[in-house]
C-alpha cells in the first residue's frame, strides 16, 4: 500500500471517529503546503486533535500496538543500533532487538521514509509501534542527552588514528605526559580527538568549546549555524582546554589573558590546520577552534558562485597590470577564499607575488606570504612597506584597518602594482566611503581602485531532500524579486533528511555584488557622493546587488527565500 494511501486512511479514521472537522484538515492542509510537515504533527500542534486520541486510533485502525515510553528503560546496546542524528531527525526510539529485528516506538508509523532509512542503515528488520509524540521526544532527550559522561562518549565512538603536530617554530620544553597524567592521562587525548574529528566528519568551519558554571558545551559551526554536540563532563574542561594548549604551543600557566595559536592534523592524507583563539571567561577558558581545510584553498574561481558576466569582469580585472581591487564583507563571509582563488588564477613564475595576512589561514605555493606580528612591530602598514621593496608585482593585504596602511596600499596601487585587499562594509558602494571616512583623498581612491566585491555565503538547498514550494506574489514583492521572462521562477525548499542532518541545506555558496569602477562613477567619488548615489548610478549601469543575487540563486532553486532574507539587506 503506498505512501499516500495511507495518509487518505489517516484522514478517514479521524473524520469517521469525530476527531476532527473538515475545517480543520483543510488547515492543516493548507499550513502543509505553505511549509511542509506532516499532517498529523500539524494536527496536534495546532491542537485539532489530542496525541493520546491520535494514538488509539491508529493503533485500532492499522493494527500497530501502542506503547507507554515513559515506563520503559532502553538498554544502552539498543540505543547504539541507531545514531542520535538520524533518531532525533526521524523521532524515532530504539526499544528492543530479537534476532534481527528491531522494535522502535515511533509518533508517526506511517512515515515509510523513515523505516526505508532505518532498514538501510541498521541492515535490520523494523517492527513499528505506536507512542505519544512527546513521550517519544523525551525519551530521545533521555538517551541521547549531550550529558553523557566520559565512558559513554569513548564508547559509541570509533577514535581514527590522528597525528598532531605541535604549533610554531619554538621547541617549547613541556613535560606532557605530567600533564596529561593530573588531568585524566590518555583519556584527555582520546575526548580531544573525538571532538577534532567529528567536526572535520560533519564539514564544520569552527569549533567552540564552552565552559558555564554546572556544564560545559561542545558547538559546531556547519554552513554557518551553530550546532550543539555530545560533550564531555565539566570536570573534564581544564583538562581539554590544556591539551589544545599544548598542541598550539601556548602557555597551560597563563588563564587570565586571551591566547592565540595553531595547530595541524593529518587525517585520511590531508593536511587540516586549526587557529585557536583561548579566552577567560567568568567560568574558564572558551576555546574556539577555526578548521582551515587546505583543500578548500585550492578552489577555482568558476567555484565560487559569480554569474557569468561578472566572473568574465573579474577575471579581466585581477589581470590589471595595476590598480586595487577590494572584496569587503563581515567574518565569515568568504572573503579570503575569494582571494586566494584570485591570487591562485594569477600566480605564474614570472609574477612576484608577496601578502602581509593576520594571520595566515593557507599557505599557497609559489606565493611568499607575511605574518603580521604587532608585537615586534610588523604591522600591516610596516609589511606593506617592506613588500614594496621586494620588487612585487601583486600584492595581498589581509585587512585595510586604518588611515595608514590604506594609503600605502593606494600609493602601490598608483605607482605599477596590482593590489588586493578587504573592508569591512556592508556593500560594495560603501567601500568607497569607508576609505574616504579613514582620510584617503577621493581623487586618489578614484585613480587608484579598480573593482569592489561584496559577499556574503548563503546555505544551498539539500539536493538529497528537495521539494518545490508555492510562494505568493505578495511575499515575492516584500523580497523585491523581479520575475525575468527568459527565465521563469522555480522556488524549492528541503524538508529535512538523514544527509542534511533535518537542516533541509547542505553546504554554501557566494552571493556577490561586483562594482566596476568607471569614469562615471569616478566622477561621483571625486565628488565626495554618498554610498546610496553611488549605488544607484551602479546598478544602472547593470551592478546586480547582493539582494538581487541572492533571488535570482532562490528562484533557480539553489536557496530559499528564507536565506535571502536572513543575510542581504533589501535594496
Amino acid at each position: 500500500m503506498t505512501d499516500v494511501s495511507l495518509k487518505d486512511r489517516l484522514v478517514q479514521m479521524l473524520l469517521k471517529n469525530g476527531l476532527v472537522t473538515e475545517g480543520h484538515l483543510e488547515e492543516a492542509k493548507r499550513i502543509q503546503k505553505e511549509s511542509g510537515g506532516q499532517i498529523s504533527r500539524i494536527l496536534i500542534d495546532r491542537g485539532f486533535v489530542n496525541a493520546d486520541d491520535l494514538m488509539l486510533t491508529l493503533s485500532e485502525h492499522l493494527g500497530i500496538p501502542p506503547i507507554n515510553l515513559n515506563k520503559m528503560t532502553i538498554p544502552g546496546d539498543v540505543a547504539g543500533l541507531i545514531s542520535k542524528q538520524l533518531a532525533m531527525f526521524y523521532q524515532v526510539v530504539p526499544i528492543s532487538k530479537i534476532g534481527n529485528t528491531l522494535t522502535v516506538g515511533m509518533a508517526d508509523p506511517l512515515n515509510v521514509f523513515a523505516l526505508d532509512d532505518l532498514r538501510l542503515m541498521t541492515g535490520m528488520e523494523i517492527q513499528p509501534v505506536i507512542s505519544n509524540p512527546k513521550d517519544v521526544h523525551d525519551k530521545l532527550e533521555e538517551i541521547y542527552s549531550a550529558k553523557q559522561g566520559l565512558d559513554d562518549i569513548l564508547k559509541d565512538t570509533t577514535i581514527p588514528n590522528v597525528e598532531v603536530t605541535r604549533g610554531g617554530d619554538d621547541d617549547q620544553e613541556i613535560d606532557v605526559e605530567q600533564l596529561l597524567e593530573a588531568t585524566g592521562d590518555t583519556s584527555v587525548i582520546q575526548v580531544v580527538n573525538i571532538i577534532l574529528v567529528q567536526a572535520i566528519q560533519e564539514g564544520a568551519s569552527d569549533i567552540h568549546i564552552e565552559p558555564f558554571e554546572k556544564e560545559m558545551k561542545v558547538r559546531y559551526r556547519i554552513d554557518g549555524i551553530l550546532y550543539e554536540r555530545t560533550s564531555p563532563p565539566k570536570n573534564m574542561h581544564p583538562a581539554i582546554v590544556s591539551r589544545i594548549k599544548i598542541v598550539s604551543n601556548l602557555d597551560i600557566a597563563e588563564r587570565r589573558r586571551p591566547q592565540d595559536g595553531r595547530f595541524r592534523i593529518r587525517l585520511k592524507g590531508r593536511d587540516i590546520d586549526f587557529r585557536v583563539s583561548i579566552l577567560p571567561t567568568a567560568h574558564g577558558e572558551k576555546a574556539v577552534l577555526r578548521i582551515l581545510d587546505r583543500s578548500a584553498a585550492a578552489r577555482k574561481l568558476e567555484d565560487l558562485g559569480f554569474e557569468e558576466k561578472a566572473l568574465d569582469k573579474f577575471k579581466q580585472t585581477i589581470h590589471a597590470p595595476y590598480g586595487m581591487i577590494l572584496v569587503t564583507g563581515p567574518t565569515g563571509s568568504g572573503k579570503t577564499t575569494t582571494l586566494y582563488a584570485a591570487l591562485s588564477a594569477i600566480n605564474k613564475p614570472e609574477i612576484n607575488i608577496i601578502t602581509v595576512e593576520d594571520p595566515i589561514e593557507y599557505q599557497i605555493m609559489g606565493i611568499n606570504q607575511v605574518q603580521v606580528n604587532p608585537e615586534i612591530d610588523l604591522t600591516f602598514a610596516t609589511g606593506l612597506r617592506s613588500i614594496l621593496r621586494q620588487d612585487p608585482n601583486v600584492v595581498l593585504v589581509g585587512e585595510i584597518r586604518d588611515q595608514e596602511t590604506a594609503d600605502i596600499a593606494i600609493k602601490a596601487a598608483l605607482t605599477g602594482h596590482l593590489v588586493f585587499s578587504t573592508l569591512h562594509t556592508n556593500n560594495a558602494p560603501g567601500a568607497i566611503t569607508r576609505l574616504d571616512d579613514m582620510g584617503v583623498e577621493p581623487f586618489l581612491i578614484s585613480s587608484s581602485v579598480l573593482m569592489v566585491l561584496a559577499q556574503r555565503l548563503i546555505r544551498r538547498i539539500c539536493e538529497s531532500c528537495k521539494n518545490p514550494i508555492e510562494i505568493d506574489a505578495a511575499t515575492l514583492e516584500r523580497c523585491q524579486y523581479n520575475p525575468s521572462d527568459d527565465e521563469p521562477a522555480a522556488f524549492y525548499h528541503g524538508t529535512g533528511c538523514n544527509r542534511c542532518g533535518g537542516s533541509g541545506y547542505k553546504g554554501r555558496m557566494s552571493v556577490i555584488e561586483l562594482m566596476e569602477i568607471d569614469d562615471e562613477l569616478r566622477t561621483l567619488v571625486v565628488k565626495r557622493a554618498s554610498a546610496a548615489e553611488i549605488k544607484k548610478i551602479a546598478i544602472q549601469q547593470g551592478m546586480h546587488t547582493l539582494r538581487m543575487n541572492a533571488l535570482e540563486k532562490a528562484a533557480r532553486g539553489l536557496t530559499t527565500l528564507e536565506e535571502v532574507l536572513r543575510e542581504t539587506a533589501p535594496d
